[in-house]
């Protein structure tokens, strides 16, 4: 259902319907913010790599095969941006340090609250920001495909094709990056 309304967007799109790229927008602007801040763990570079990604869809319209679903070529562009990001970045950003155009505010203040309750979500928030933690600290071929994996819920062989991999390299990397996380979270109490 979703792909047939992708193709018939996507046509529209690339005949330069603007109306028809700003539906795409629509639909996939969530997705790929939550994948970049995922991998990113900054709201202001994830809304930038959100940006870039549709722009660069916009110019690269007769590169996109058809053949293919765009929702794979979307993240494919999205997700190398954000490993592009990753390599660039000298230290690493943390959610402790204070931000620099913002005095007094630091990283957790721009996570989402949730405005549940006390002790439970407390606990919930815990485990997120320790998880958090473990997944900041893959390097960034494992980061790629656990969050594409199990944030972003693709299956094998989309990870596959949005990171132009065989499948057993993503099965590897998987297997490789969960290894990474258990050890990382062993000593942790969750």
């Amino acid at each position: 259902m979703v792909d047939h309304f992708d193709v018939r967007l996507v046509k529209l799109a690339r005949q330069g319907d603007q109306e028809a790229f700003a539906d795409l927008v629509d639909v996939y602007k969530d997705k790929i913010f939550h994948l970049a801040y995922r991998m990113l763990s900054n709201r202001h570079e994830a809304e930038d790599i959100v940006q870039e990604t549709f722009l660069r869809v916009y110019k690269n319209w007769e590169r996109y095969d058809e053949k293919q679903k765009f929702s794979t070529w979307l993240y494919r562009i999205a997700t190398n941006l954000c490993i592009d990001r990753l390599r660039k970045r000298k230290p690493n950003y943390y959610l402790d340090a204070g931000m620099n155009d913002q005095e007094g505010l630091d990283g957790y203040t721009l996570i989402p609250g949730d405005e549940r309750t006390p002790e439970s979500e407390y606990l919930l928030t815990e485990t997120q920001q320790t998880i958090h933690y473990a997944i900041e600290g893959l390097p960034a071929k494992y980061k790629s495909v656990v969050i594409l994996r199990y944030l972003q819920e693709l299956s094998l062989s989309e990870i596959s094709d949005v990171l132009d991999m065989p499948v057993t390299t993503v099965k590897t990397r998987l297997h490789r990056g969960r290894e990474f996380l258990r050890k990382k979270l062993q000593h942790k109490v969750l």
